[in-house]
């Protein structure tokens, strides 16, 4: 008898004052705004009576509230690799201020300059992420961020790590990654059903 493939519940932080403004926040550890808090526990309610082979979160504390505002922070396990992007000289900056100065700039194609990271660093750290859900044993609930969860997502089917451009995300929504048949697939994406 095979194994069950695993499903990859993707929950990304709720509302930070940076995201509602459009800034690039890596490793700065913003809170959550009172609408992120109502918004992770809205997202936390679609999660509710669904077991979970695994809880993994990114260690800053946006997604660790998002993660205990669900009821899933006591069996979470917090991994750096699902830290968002380090955007280097890009942080706390929104892609329009750098875009005054670096016509045509986006973190997909171009360096965020400094001591940040590449897109392929990004990717790797996804990759081992994907390990750690496949040797899970059932399925997963992800706790993290909008470009990681994007890049995950472009790991997942195969893409390079820059396939992540083609993702858009919203706080709070919930996203699967599953299989159909032995072929890896987006079952769901950016659902914010549960904030309307």
């Amino acid at each position: 008898m095979s194994t069950p493939r695993p499903v990859a519940v993707l929950v990304r932080h709720g509302e930070t004052e940076w995201s509602r403004t459009h800034r690039h926040t890596g490793r700065t550890d913003i809170e959550l705004t009172e609408v992120g808090r109502e918004q992770a526990r809205l997202a936390g309610a679609t999660l509710a009576g669904r077991e979970y082979a695994l809880v993994l979160s990114s260690p800053l504390g946006r997604a660790v509230e998002t993660c205990r505002a669900a009821g899933l922070a006591d069996r979470a396990e917090l991994t750096p690799d699902l830290a968002e992007w380090d955007y280097g000289d890009a942080e706390g900056l929104s892609t329009a201020e750098i875009q005054e100065r670096t016509p045509g700039w986006t973190v997909w194609t171009h360096p965020v300059g400094g001591t940040g990271e590449t897109v392929a660093q990004v990717g790797e750290r996804a990759d081992r992420v994907i390990a750690r859900i496949e040797a899970a044993g059932g399925d997963v609930a992800v706790f993290a961020h909008g470009h990681m969860l994007r890049i995950l997502a472009a790991r997942w089917l195969g893409m390079p790590a820059d396939g992540g451009r083609h993702f858009a995300l919203g706080t709070a929504t919930v996203s699967e990654l599953g299989y159909e048949h032995a072929n890896r697939v987006v079952q769901s994406w950016n659902d914010d059903a549960h904030l309307r």
